[in-house]
């Protein structure tokens, strides 16, 4: 598969792979953390290649869903990088917790599908990441958790907001204030992931889930994809009459374009469409 990295540490170590896959894959495009002597813990370096090809991708029009992944065993994210935290001055780390969130919220508001596929462990910054992502997958050993107030903090990248979006208010304040982690089987009961496997010995069941999942999403019209994500996201965060308003107003975007033309003949035809994103 086709690959591009991003950032000046590229030739030390790629600490944020992207790959443009290939064949019966492409369309999907795989982030990949990979600094692996610090847990992908998120330093400045890595958040700031992450926004960097965040916002390559928002605007390329090929990319049809984002798989989050980790390039590191047993491990998804460890949240942020401490050790250098220790050694800002406070003004700077209130300007990095910005840069992490504006970061993270550009990851949420990407136009296409976004899976997260965890492999290992995602903690405080690491889950708040695979909380941004539509849809999150795990291997059954997995560990997960906002664990912020063991350190005295909250969560500040997104964590107080979309864990109880996803859970429910009551049981995402009881995770928070217990810091408590849960694994893969616990996370799938409680709703915090869509899917859960078991590991396999190459340590990336999660992310062949997700592929298979991304596969699902390939065929189906590109514009009709992004304009769907954009009425879900924007009418949860309203009432029902404004949602249903939202959703008409998506609606009217799909009608005009050359890629519904395309599905009604495909269907008249009997035959797989081939859409073109217009």
């Amino acid at each position: 598969s086709a690959g591009r990295s991003y950032g000046s540490q590229a030739k030390e170590e790629e600490e944020l792979r992207v790959r443009y896959l290939d064949d019966e894959h492409k369309g999907i495009v795989v982030l990949g953390l990979n600094r692996s002597h610090a847990k992908n813990a998120l330093s400045k370096n890595l958040v700031k290649m992450m926004s960097k090809a965040v916002d390559a991708l928002k605007s390329d029009k090929k990319v049809r869903t984002v798989v989050f992944r980790s390039e590191v065993p047993g491990i998804f994210c460890a949240g942020a990088d401490l050790k250098e935290r220790a050694k800002m001055h406070s003004s700077e780390v209130s300007s990095f917790v910005s840069r992490a969130r504006a970061t993270i919220n550009e990851l949420a508001n990407l136009p296409v599908p976004t899976i997260a596929a965890i492999d290992g462990t995602a903690l405080g910054g690491g889950l708040e990441l695979a909380l941004a992502c539509d849809i999150r997958v795990a291997a059954s050993s997995a560990k997960m958790g906002l664990v912020e107030t063991k350190l005295a903090i909250i969560p500040g990248a997104g964590g107080t907001q979309r864990l109880p979006r996803t859970i429910g208010v009551s049981l995402a304040k009881e995770l928070i204030f217990s810091a408590r982690i849960v694994d893969g089987e616990e996370a799938k009961s409680i709703g915090l992931i869509s899917h859960v496997v078991e590991q396999n010995e190459a340590g990336d069941a999660a992310y062949r889930r997700a592929l298979a999942l991304a596969r699902e999403f390939l065929p189906q019209g590109p514009v009709a994809m992004r304009v769907a994500k954009l009425a879900i996201n924007q009418g949860m965060e309203v009432d029902l009459v404004t949602g249903l308003a939202i959703e008409e107003a998506c609606y009217a975007q799909t009608i005009p374009t050359k890629d519904r033309i395309e599905g009604l003949l495909a269907f008249k035809e009997k035959r797989p469409p081939r859409y073109k994103g217009e």
